[in-house]
């Protein structure tokens, strides 16, 4: 069966939806179904994006991402033809970011990773968000089958779209064993924390693009409310670049006083997140919704704690390793941080709760039901 798969998140997102979809490609080639796959990437590629990639890569050179989609689904032309990377006409076309082009592949599948632009519009940019709102529905229509990150997210949109059931594949997202894993050198440890300037003091851990969708300032309310109340000698860093509509987020601070026990490193570099993450005393992911929820899985691996929040995929993803508040109450929230911070027994038999989960998503698993979403979409 020859497959074309769009590669473009796995090239421009390092983390999140890019992570998954490098992830899960590497995985399917390594589990060797005999399929002939090509790979394509809208816009300009590096040598060492080349180089990284696990097969060539057929680009668009002349077209960036943005261009590409307005040609696809303002003008409705189905170019490139999937042929030109195929070789001749694809059996399957696998659209991996919302977006499915009107290629002439027999069959199409796109990946829609979540449905947050409609559960939470106004946490998106008003463009995106009108974008996200034609682009996708139209997307779930011209698709043959249809894969979701969760079966959460399989949920909302047959709740949402009335999608139906036969129509969905969930394919999850793994950690990568090989890098998460518990880095307890103390010295390693030290210079992480020298290289982000985050001091000696303990530390709670937040990890995410700045956009309000991550709930950060409900975090930092929380946090100065469980600093005060149990007198915490923590400090908040969350990690991240900045998104969108993240003025909120400064803004907390800086209301709270709290300029020198709340720090911003910005971007975090992959190589340092397992000893970031041990470095912590746990990690803190109250999200309003998520898709997967892949940085659980992530600070579980690395034996550590977690606080999310109760809603979407999240106890999904997180399974017994993790403590489950209202993401939307600031109270909640600040209860659990206190438990975790001054319970050191019941964050290490979380952390440990936390490790046996994360050991269940594999990248093979992730393959295995690839391989069976394709061969749904191609009955």
């Amino acid at each position: 069966m020859k497959i074309l798969i769009d590669y473009t998140p796995a090239i421009r997102q390092r983390a999140g939806i890019g992570r998954i979809i490098r992830g899960q490609v590497r995985a399917l080639l390594a589990a060797n179904p005999g399929y002939d796959i090509r790979l394509f990437v809208a816009g300009q590629v590096s040598q060492a994006e080349r180089d990284d990639a696990p097969l060539p890569l057929h680009t668009i050179p002349l077209l960036s991402e943005r261009t590409l989609i307005r040609v696809w689904h303002r003008l409705n032309l189905p170019f490139p033809r999937a042929d030109w990377f195929a070789g001749g006409r694809a059996d399957l076309l696998h659209a991996t970011d919302f977006v499915l082009p009107p290629a002439s592949a027999r069959r199409r599948v796109v990946t829609v990773h979540d449905l947050a632009f409609i559960r939470y519009p106004d946490a998106a940019m008003p463009s995106l968000h009108r974008y996200l709102n034609v682009v996708v529905p139209r997307s779930v229509k011209r698709a043959d089958h249809i894969i979701a990150d969760s079966r959460h997210t399989a949920d909302d949109l047959q709740e949402l779209w009335q999608i139906p059931g036969e129509r969905i594949s969930v394919v999850q997202g793994a950690v990568d064993r090989g890098h998460f894993q518990p880095e307890t050198n103390p010295d390693t440890q030290r210079a992480v924390r020298a290289k982000y300037a985050i001091g000696e003091r303990p530390f709670i851990l937040g990890l995410s693009k700045l956009e309000p969708r991550k709930n950060f300032a409900r975090l930092i309310r929380a946090f100065h409310a469980a600093r005060n109340e149990a007198h915490l000698p923590h400090r908040l860093v969350i990690g991240g670049s900045k998104g969108w509509l993240y003025d909120e987020i400064f803004a907390t601070v800086q209301e709270l006083g709290l300029e020198a026990d709340v720090i911003f490193p910005g971007f975090v570099d992959d190589a340092d997140l397992p000893a970031l993450f041990c470095a912590a005393e746990f990690f803190a992911y109250p999200s309003l919704y998520e898709g997967f929820g892949l940085p659980i899985l992530e600070a579980q691996a690395c034996g550590v704690a977690v606080l999310t929040g109760d809603n979407s995929c999240l106890p999904e993803a997180g399974g017994d390793g993790a403590l489950y508040v209202d993401a939307e109450s600031v109270e909640s929230i600040g209860a659990g941080i206190v438990r975790l911070a001054t319970d050191g027994a019941y964050r290490a038999a979380l952390a440990e709760a936390g490790s046996v989960n994360a050991r269940k998503f594999t990248w093979e698993r992730s393959a295995q039901q690839l391989v069976a979403a394709y061969t749904k979409a191609m009955e």
